[in-house]
């Protein structure tokens, strides 16, 4: 692992001309020629477009003009998301040749705030797993033991910032894919209120109703940098926020309000949990209530596992996409074909049902929060596995589905709760464990403001590692 500064001060420093943006741009590229390749963090690097975007930083400023709070910033790209002159892969073979003549709407805004795109970041096909590999780029390794995956599907982008290959990189989250490499990769990862960053290129998302945009960052001031250049509304997508948006830096490096108590669950119900993972979380959460000043109360907001209703409303989108792809479908892996054809069976009255589910348990978790104001859980139910998968079946000595170390994630991508997952601590074997605090809806200041106050409460131990000019 590299040790970098964050993101934040990265900018500022080059907005005083301390250093070019072309310098932190080079040893950027340094730092991915050193360790990517025991990763696999990255699957494109694209070092003349990115030394253009430096230059072209160092110019504005040059004339005197401020290239904004991200200025000079290297980041990484999920290949979920487009990039221009860039290869927009999915993680699919179908796919391999197709390069993007256009940004996103997110990457966009965070070029016009200066950050510098260096290349895509590695994710399963069309991002429909929680660990990270395909048949196109293979596994990605997770920084703190590269036989272990980096979990999924944001893994690529994890790991680079785990790494410390760059401070920040995009993500996206449509059961949990911001979270669980945060959680296991020791990142913090903020999925925001679903809508606060728009989803609005010219290809549909078929995940639009659970999937939303976010960064990973190592620190949470970076991360609410990003939400500022990011957030906003945008006509293209039917289901961003149209609140104003705005000053989620300053409650980044803002004192929390009093909170009385919040609320902490080891199960949510019905998960099955590893009891080192548990305990783990568990004393973080004591942890997070003392730098808030709040009691830590045992309380669950009472649904049943919504697993069903976020299958049945996103998994016919996947079928979807077979059939879009028509003779191309023969590229795709199995596990994805038969993930799809699950959502075939699916007919229109579960997805009713489905719909109705989510609305019930969106109202249920709106209560508990009026009640306790933040929902603390473990991130994942077990500590980071083999980085080819599968996920593990057993947990704790009982049998679970595949989807059995990831029931604390889903649920808030059904409901678009903002939920983020911070560093809680380390297995004996030295794996993090992540902790995951659920805030009411839109509260997405509010999660921010609580994060760095637990942050700063409990430095998280990043291992020491080579350093690299601008990385110092």
């Amino acid at each position: 692992m590299f040790d970098i500064e964050p993101a934040w001060q990265v900018a500022e420093s080059v907005r005083r001309k301390e250093r070019s943006a072309r310098e932190v741009t080079e040893a950027a590229l340094e730092r991915l020629a050193a360790g990517n390749e025991r990763l696999n963090a990255f699957v494109h690097i694209a070092p003349e477009l990115a030394l253009q975007q430096a230059d072209a930083i160092d110019a504005q400023i040059a004339r005197g003009e401020d290239p904004g709070p991200l200025a000079g910033v290297p980041i990484g790209v999920k290949d979920l998301e487009p990039a221009a002159g860039m290869p927009f892969t999915m993680g699919s073979r179908a796919y391999k040749d197709v390069i993007a003549d256009t940004d996103s709407v997110q990457l966009a805004r965070l070029k016009a705030a200066g950050a510098v795109a260096l290349g895509k970041t590695n994710t399963p096909e069309f991002g429909y797993k929680g660990f990270t590999e395909n048949r196109l780029f293979g596994a990605t390794r997770n920084p703190w033991n590269p036989e272990l995956t980096p979990g999924g599907s944001s893994g690529g982008s994890a790991a680079a910032v785990s790494a410390g290959l760059v401070p920040l990189a995009t993500a996206s989250d449509g059961g949990g894919s911001i979270r669980i490499p945060a959680g296991f990769c020791g990142c913090y990862g903020i999925k925001p209120t679903a809508g606060r960053i728009p989803i609005a290129g010219p290809q549909y998302s078929h995940w639009a109703t659970h999937s939303t945009l976010g960064p990973v960052s190592r620190t949470v001031r970076d991360s609410a940098r990003y939400l500022d250049a990011a957030a906003g509304p945008h006509p293209d997508d039917l289901h961003s926020l149209d609140a104003p948006t705005g000053g989620y830096e300053a409650a980044a490096v803002a004192a929390p309000p009093p909170i009385i108590r919040i609320a902490w669950s080891a199960d949510l119900g019905y998960a099955v949990v590893d009891p080192e993972v548990a305990q783990v979380a568990r004393q973080a959460a004591e942890a997070f209530a003392k730098a808030l000043g709040a009691e830590l109360v045992e309380a669950d907001p009472g649904f049943e596992d919504p697993m069903p209703a976020w299958f049945a409303i996103g998994a016919p989108g996947d079928t979807l996409r077979v059939e879009e792809l028509g003779e191309r479908a023969a590229q795709l892996e199995p596990g994805y074909l038969r993930f799809a054809e699950s959502g075939r069976g699916m007919t229109a009255v579960q997805v009713a049902q489905a719909l109705q589910t989510r609305h019930a348990v969106n109202r249920q978790v709106n209560r508990f929060l009026d009640e306790y104001t933040l929902l603390l859980t473990p991130t994942l139910a077990a500590p980071p596995f083999k980085a080819e998968g599968p996920p593990p079946m057993v947990i704790a000595g009982k049998e679970v589905g595949p989807a059995g170390f990831i029931p604390f994630t889903y649920p808030f991508n059904l409901t678009g709760h903002p939920a983020a997952s911070l560093p809680a601590g380390l297995t004996a074997a030295g794996l993090p464990v992540g902790l995951q605090v659920v805030a009411p809806r839109f509260a997405d200041k509010l999660l921010l403001t609580v994060s760095a106050a637990f942050e700063a409460a409990n430095p998280w131990p990043w291992p020491k590692g080579r350093s690299t000019q601008a990385g110092r």
